[in-house]
């Protein structure tokens, strides 16, 4: 027979006496509570209020807990209203003697640690409603047993960048699903983790606020405000009832300078941004360490429309259009009436909402609000318009065994077919069909790819080195050079990580800027510094460690060039370039070691990289930061330029694709463009959101031949990978450090030139004293998830330009 409440009472006072303490009076409150509760033929509940509790309180009431199986009690809530400070170690053990009898957890503002944190995500909880609000989870990897939850809320855990694989795999009945207020970025990763619950129907990165004459309401799923939500629906529909209980702290009015509101003037794609970013020539890559990270431009999208065209179209039926002409006319009264309040950074990503949509069938609610008919239908027409599924177009995921098997059907068929009966492939045509569609397949099933950092402190040196710019090899798939902050130039085998050649700066060098390997004698290279030092070297004949004789590395010098930034060696390695923070380029002769000729006043601004061409050793590129890209040719003496194309930023770097048919320029804050190389006009703009920094410096390279670029920037942790033919996105690979806050951000970066998706990354953490990090990424092989999620940091940045 069930233990009556009374029977329970008794027990705790019992319980408290052998403990020598007094009865705790809102456990008794709480007792006497649901005793009432089950007198009204209501459910029978227990909460729990943690803010009343000491560490005496919980040997008597852990006592009872034991009991609540067999009691009349129906369901237990263990909640905290306040900001408190308490041994994480009794609350596990609170709730883990309630067992299957948990119902709500809500452990906001809790001061639980790391240890409580890591025991709730490797055992889990029976409870059905989780809150852990304000937690420090940085890679969520909830792997224990949640089969009763149903609701999980995750808000303001500002630490929380992004998801493990396997992170939601536990929760087979998980419906409702809040972050906003995190630091979530990743659409990929985050719709990869979303997948795997197959019950979800509402997801929250940020909350849609109705305002109205009489205040702000925020908007339910039912289309009710939630001030009018009955807070008894927490167990049928926990989702809604909970934000009955948040609304005080979700629906402050105090605006902020980042709240979506102040930048509704930039909502449509179509709506050029009213603040005209102006070029940069700062020599430093972090000197805005605390810039407005998401600004107006990403929310150019649908994100902002939708909560406005739901205010037109909600008593519509399903399907209804709306006039966007209407829409757009009326922007002064509609930012009135909606705006969106703790908002995860993965909302500005431009067409997040129709990403969101078309990635996750099973959603009903997005953001609090509705997805209707006409939503699923515009997304499924924007994202094949933006996004790239799978490598080279691919529709569908294929197993790498069938695209084996299929390889060997056709080679086989093709040997009995004569010239006049040739069967139709045109799918299978292309010389890199087969390779391509294996790239395919693997990449579909590694969103999480593998990033490597080279473990730079093992290469047998009697100190740490500080990478600053690095070059694969253009003929050895293993090696890779990189110069340092201190000058020296490394080469090392990236492959099993040893030092193949060591140079020390010798007091000679500053930081390296420059450096390019000659492709006809592959064992040199050419080195410059910020300082103006410029050497040729030959990696055969330097010590392999610092305590090595330094006589042998001293290599050919070169006339300095001040300021420099770039350097690059023509395709017949007879000549290199070198620009820096000048109007001027200077032109040497590899053999003879001279300096021919300077061309001076080549643009308005200083040339921070100069690059020539893959195969026509007399044509080069400038880019500069008055905004112009240039193309000139040593044969006719560069005075005027073959062309000049203009971007609206400064220009960072400019490149050749390997083919030399178009030319990508890189412009401050994610503005890039690919050119023809024959006369310059625009081929292609790559749509990626600006943040409004004047120091976003962003790099862009070539990766599998021409076919993809890869984008970074020194403000963002984020590789951008899209399609070089369509500039559709096609992934973003988030970088991020091994412990709390450590993001990493882009100062360089190269696609491997022997390995298709691959690529390395030069990033650094954005911290004082921290130092430099050359990153390998491998997109075809999936993520170590051993990784613990709370190592310490190594710490490690950076400053000046250069590619």
């Amino acid at each position: 027979m069930a233990l009556d409440i009374q029977t329970l009472e008794d027990s705790y006072t019992d319980s408290c006496r052998r403990h020598g303490v007094l009865p705790n009076t809102a456990i008794l409150s709480s007792l006497f509570k649901a005793e009432r509760k089950k007198s009204c033929h209501e459910l029978c509940s227990l909460e729990i209020l943690i803010d009343d509790l000491r560490d005496i309180d919980f040997a008597p009431l852990l006592d009872i807990c034991t009991d609540l199986d067999n009691s009349e009690i129906e369901a237990v809530d263990v909640r905290t209203e306040s900001a408190c400070v308490l041994n994480g170690a009794y609350a596990l053990s609170l709730m883990r003697a309630i067992k299957q009898k948990l119902r709500v957890v809500n452990l906001q503002d809790l001061s639980v640690g790391r240890d409580f944190l890591r025991d709730i995500s490797q055992r889990g909880l029976a409870c059905q409603v989780l809150t852990l609000k304000f937690s420090h989870f940085r890679k969520l990897n909830l792997v224990g047993e949640f089969m009763h939850l149903h609701t999980l809320s995750l808000d303001f855990s500002s630490s929380l960048t992004s998801f493990q694989e396997e992170c939601f795999n536990c929760m087979p009945h998980l419906m409702c699903l809040s972050m906003c207020e995190t630091r979530i970025t990743n659409l990929w990763t985050t719709v990869a983790a979303l997948s795997k619950l197959p019950s979800l129907i509402e997801l929250r990165f940020q909350y849609w606020q109705c305002c109205n004459d009489a205040g702000i309401s925020l908007l339910s799923s039912s289309g009710k405000s939630d001030d009018t939500a009955d807070c008894s629906l927490l167990n049928k529909a926990p989702f809604v009832g909970e934000l009955c209980t948040e609304t005080r702290e979700l629906t402050k009015p105090n605006l902020s300078a980042e709240d979506p509101l102040i930048r509704l003037y930039s909502f449509d794609e179509n709506i050029q941004s009213m603040v005209e970013d102006s070029s940069d020539d700062s020599e430093d890559d972090f000197t805005n360490h605390n810039h407005r990270y998401w600004q107006s431009d990403s929310f150019s999208g649908w994100n902002l429309q939708l909560p406005f065209q739901n205010e037109f179209m909600l008593q519509k039926e399903d399907g209804a259009e709306s006039s966007q002409g209407s829409f757009s006319g009326n922007i002064a009264d509609v930012s009135m009436k909606y705006m969106s309040c703790h908002t995860s950074p993965i909302c500005y990503e431009k067409h997040y909402r129709e990403f969101m949509i078309a990635s996750l069938p099973n959603l009903k609610i997005l953001d609090n609000l509705p997805i209707r008919k006409i939503d699923r239908e515009r997304a499924s027409e924007i994202v094949p318009q933006h996004f790239e599924y799978l490598p080279y177009r691919r529709k569908q995921k294929q197993s790498v065994v069938s695209i084996l098997q299929t390889r060997e059907i056709k080679s086989s068929h093709n040997k009995v077919h004569t010239s006049k009966s040739l069967p139709s492939c045109p799918s299978g045509n292309s010389q890199y069909f087969y390779t391509r569609s294996l790239s395919a397949a693997k990449m579909g099933s590694s969103t999480w790819p593998s990033l490597h950092p080279l473990s730079l402190s093992e290469c047998n040196l009697d100190r740490s080195l500080r990478p600053r710019q690095f070059e694969y090899h253009p003929s050895d798939s293993s090696l890779m050079v990189f110069g340092t902050l201190d000058g020296e130039v490394v080469v090392i085998n990236h492959e099993n990580q040893h030092v193949v050649s060591y140079i020390p700066s010798l007091g000679a060098m500053n930081s390296v800027l420059g450096l390019c390997w000659l492709k006809k004698y592959p064992s040199k290279l050419i080195a410059g510094s910020d300082n103006g030092s410029l050497k040729l070297y030959n990696i055969h004949q330097t010590p392999k460690t610092r305590t090595s004789v330094y006589g042998n590395s001293s290599g050919v010098t070169f006339d300095e060039f001040d300021q420099l930034t770039s350097v690059h060696v023509n395709a017949s390695d007879e000549l290199f370039l070198a620009s820096g923070y000048s109007r001027n380029v200077a032109l040497y002769d590899i053999n003879s070691g001279k300096r021919l000729q300077v061309f001076t006043d080549m643009h308005h601004g200083h040339i921070n990289v100069v690059k020539f061409a893959n195969h026509s050793p007399s044509i080069f590129a400038t880019s500069s930061f008055d905004h112009d890209v240039k193309m000139w040719d040593l044969r006719q003496k560069p005075i005027h330029p073959c062309f000049t194309a203009s971007s609206s930023r400064g220009n960072v770097m400019v490149c050749f694709s390997p083919d030399d048919q178009y030319i990508l320029a890189s412009a401050v804050d994610n503005e890039v463009r690919q050119l023809l190389a024959v006369d310059g006009r625009l081929h292609l703009v790559f749509d990626i959101a600006s943040t409004g920094s004047s120091q976003n410096y962003t790099r862009s390279y070539y990766m599998n031949g021409r076919d993809y670029i890869i984008s970074g920037s020194c403000d963002e942790h984020a590789v951008r990978i899209c399609c070089a033919q369509t500039g559709r996105r096609l992934r973003d690979i988030s970088l991020e450090g091994r412990s709390l806050g450590s993001s990493m951000f882009v100062q360089s970066l190269r696609g491997d030139p022997f390995r298709d998706f691959n690529m390395s990354v030069l990033a650094a953490y954005m911290r004082p004293g921290s130092k430099s990090e050359i990153v390998k990424i491998n997109l075809l092989a999936s993520v170590d998830h051993t990784k613990d999620d709370f190592d310490e940091q190594r710490p490690f940045a950076f400053q000046s330009m250069g590619a």
